[in-house]
């Protein structure tokens, strides 16, 4: 299965947020979505979620070699601060998504056997969400979307604000979903996204590069990540081969100022 983006772009004004984007991601891994805050890594998935209205571009799926547009029942959204409804108990909540869904969940087990897989306190099960702790209402929404079994699943910067142990449990949870869907996790932080991620693909000056993660071992190859994380403006940003030596461009004519992570280019 594969997720294709195809000249996706997004202006706010002036802002030209997403640069016709172009890239493939596939099932089975986790793809690190990095980018530092205000990146655009939001605004992308709230495109690709039809949250707001992209300005042009396409994007489909893919299944066992057949393309199809892709359609809201293919996307689970996992945002960053938990939306729930707080005037229902988890267990209120989890009926309800389930009897809205009935006939669609594939292999549906009890309220309690979903409850024990994302380790929620039997206690707590029968509490309002409004007395959940940030870390359980981010399990709720983890919940939802393993039922409802997407096949995109993304997810906003969910572990930013998690207590070390949900985070744990959160991050051995998605390696253990990987295999049937394709999950991108945005975050800025660099060593979240080489601990839980199969594959890093960078977010600056508007457009998506694959990087190398086998080199990210090398410090001098962390410094050019992070200077490239830095360098938004298309237009005075350096210039990298993220597989090769640094080049500067300090002294370059304008319009050298553009960044490669592999040898084909990815913007356009």
């Amino acid at each position: 299965m594969k997720f294709i983006i195809r000249h996706l772009s997004k202006s706010y004004e002036n802002n030209l947020v997403l640069k016709d984007i172009d890239f493939t991601f596939e099932n089975g891994k986790i793809y690190g979505l990095l980018g530092r805050n205000g990146a655009g890594k939001t605004t992308l998935f709230n495109c690709i979620n039809r949250d707001i209205k992209r300005d042009g571009g396409e994007l489909s799926i893919e299944v066992d070699g057949t393309e199809r547009p892709l359609e809201p029942d293919d996307i689970g959204y996992v945002l960053s601060t938990p939306t729930v409804p707080e005037f229902l108990t988890g267990r209120e909540f989890l009926k309800f998504f389930m009897d809205i869904h009935s006939g669609k969940i594939k292999d549906p087990k009890t309220q309690d056997e979903y409850f024990d897989y994302m380790k929620v306190a039997y206690a707590d099960r029968d509490k309002l969400l409004k007395d959940y702790s940030h870390g359980m209402k981010n399990k709720m929404q983890m919940l939802i979307n393993i039922i409802a079994e997407p096949n995109l699943l993304l997810l906003d910067e969910p572990l930013t604000s998690l207590d070390v142990v949900v985070a744990e449990e959160m991050k051995e949870l998605l390696k253990s979903l990987k295999g049937d869907r394709i999950i991108i996790f945005s975050t800025h932080i660099l060593d979240l996204a080489l601990d839980l991620c199969d594959e890093i693909v960078l977010l600056a000056g508007g457009v998506l590069e694959t990087v190398d993660k086998a080199n990210l071992d090398n410090d001098e190859f962390r410094k050019k990540i992070i200077q490239a994380l830095k360098d938004d403006d298309p237009d005075i940003r350096p210039s990298y081969d993220m597989n090769a030596e640094y080049v500067s461009t300090a002294a370059a004519p304008t319009g050298a100022g553009e960044r490669h992570m592999t040898e084909e280019k990815t913007d356009a």
